[in-house]
């Protein structure tokens, strides 16, 4: 069963500083309850100081403690902790755990869900107290006279921790007595729990904060634009294409105007500082951003394809700026940082597969039909290269390249683009899939060294598969 790799998002990590800042005296540790076995997303210098385990030992094991688990651990007891785990409850139990020096200590483990706006159970609060002073029995034959009366307060001094969170608060005008507040405590009783809510930070007006409804759905659009952007910019540069179609220069100026307002709403949206916090402090915002993705962003929302609208424009220049495009792509490092919360779910791991390795193919095919572009035509000689697998295409499709002598004395003909296209992203994928089937062969040498190129990548793809099937369990049954 896969384990979850990821660990706090926005809304938990508005909570972990609130936690953190009021629990000084507890020792807990956070658990993702979104994902298999619970892992540990934090765990604070209490809990770390009292089972004697490192914080970067504990992180992504299971929020249960099992690792803390030892030979003389009730079992049943150890069942009921995971059952509140799998049934999200919230309870609280004595059980017998072992430090890291292997010393046995007995906790009182609290386990409390916190839920978020939806009432969705997202983390697991798990706070534990030393109660060993009070399982010991107190009169033995070690323990006489004053030596008896100082363990007695020592215990109670070093559980003091436990007296207050356990003790239910004491209203104004109500009669409670001392001995029944310590009998709540020796009862450790589950209904004095408390149920926590995660909260949401005070914000500006114009801030956005980055988990939010709109700003997730906003994502989403940017998302989609940007795999859109991942197709059209390599076709467009490599099949050289003027955007003189106005339904797609209107499509892509739109497009334009979308990333540029995405940079004016980053300018103002919270992130995530390194100790886990909410940073919504509009200065650190905008130095956070300026020193991070502004650049690229800039650079990918500039209106190339206007400018590539115009007749009048340099080829240079027209082949410059069809060329920073590319520069767009690099917004694909953002769109992986979003996609990887996704990583635990089989579908959309699946789904995520297909995406990359038809994007993958749709490059390399643009790829190829640039090689086939630049190498058809010997400019040197000015004649036409036979072997090149667009002059091949083309007396296959009947379109065959041929010399205007007349008036142009250029080559004219070729297949068209969109037969070149279908054609290139054939090869890539029988390429990547298999060893290709012969019918469009590389025969420059820039061809050659392409497919070998790719015959590579496919190599690699099919060894990681096997090295994968080969360390399952299931591949040792035949």
């Amino acid at each position: 069963m896969a384990r979850g790799r990821r660990g706090l998002v926005a809304p938990q990590n508005t909570f972990l500083e609130n936690i953190v800042r009021r629990s000084n005296d507890t020792n807990f540790v956070l658990g993702n309850a979104q994902i298999v076995e619970w892992p540990i997303v934090y765990s604070n210098d209490g809990f770390c100081k009292l089972s004697g385990y490192h914080r970067a030992e504990v992180m992504q094991k299971s929020s249960t403690c099992s690792f803390m688990y030892g030979e003389l651990t009730d079992k049943e007891m150890s069942e009921k902790v995971r059952q509140t785990f799998e049934n999200y409850e919230m309870n609280s139990f004595e059980i017998l755990m072992y430090k890291k020096n292997r010393m046995p200590v007995w906790f009182f483990m609290k386990i409390a869900p916190i839920r978020n706006e939806q009432d969705k159970v997202v983390l697991f609060l798990c706070t534990f107290s030393d109660i060993t002073a009070f399982k010991q029995p107190i009169e033995d034959e070690s323990s006489k006279g004053w030596g008896k009366f100082a363990r007695l307060t020592r215990a109670l001094t070093s559980s003091r921790g436990v007296l207050q969170q356990l003790a239910p608060a004491v209203h104004k005008g109500e009669n409670v007595h001392k001995h029944s507040r310590l009998a709540e405590v020796l009862q450790l009783g589950s209904d004095i729990l408390p149920q926590y809510k995660q909260e949401t930070p005070k914000t500006p007006p114009h801030i956005i904060l980055h988990y939010c409804l709109f700003k997730t759905t906003w994502d989403w659009v940017i998302l989609i634009l940007t795999f859109y952007t991942a197709i059209m910019v390599p076709y467009n540069v490599s099949f050289k294409t003027k955007q003189n179609n106005v339904t797609w220069l209107v499509v892509d100026s739109i497009v334009d105007v979308i990333f540029l307002v995405d940079i004016v709403l980053n300018f103002h949206t919270t992130f995530v500082g390194p100790a886990g916090e909410v940073i919504s402090d509009p200065k650190l915002i905008r130095m956070n951003y300026v020193k991070t993705w502004f650049v690229i962003d800039l650079l990918s929302c500039l209106p190339y394809d206007v400018i590539n609208a115009f007749e009048n424009v340099d080829e240079g220049i027209s082949s410059l700026f069809s060329s920073l495009k590319v520069v767009r792509l690099l917004r694909l490092g953002r769109v992986a940082r979003k996609l990887d919360h996704y990583i635990e779910y089989g579908a959309a791991v699946l789904v995520l597969l297909v995406c990359v390795f038809g994007l993958a193919a749709h490059w390399l095919a643009c790829i190829w039909y640039s090689i086939g572009y630049y190498e058809v035509i010997d400019e040197n000689t000015n004649t036409v290269r036979m072997d090149s697998w667009l002059y091949l295409l083309g007396e296959t499709v009947g379109t065959p390249y041929r010399f205007n002598a007349s008036s142009s004395g250029i080559w004219e003909g070729g297949p068209g683009k969109d037969s070149a296209y279908i054609t290139s992203l054939y090869f890539t994928m029988t390429s990547l899939t298999s060893i290709g089937f012969g019918n469009i062969a590389p025969n420059t040498d820039g061809e050659k060294i392409f497919a070998v190129a790719m015959m590579m990548i496919g190599c690699e793809k099919y060894i990681n598969l096997n090295i994968e099937n080969y360390s399952s369990p299931s591949s040792l049954v035949y």
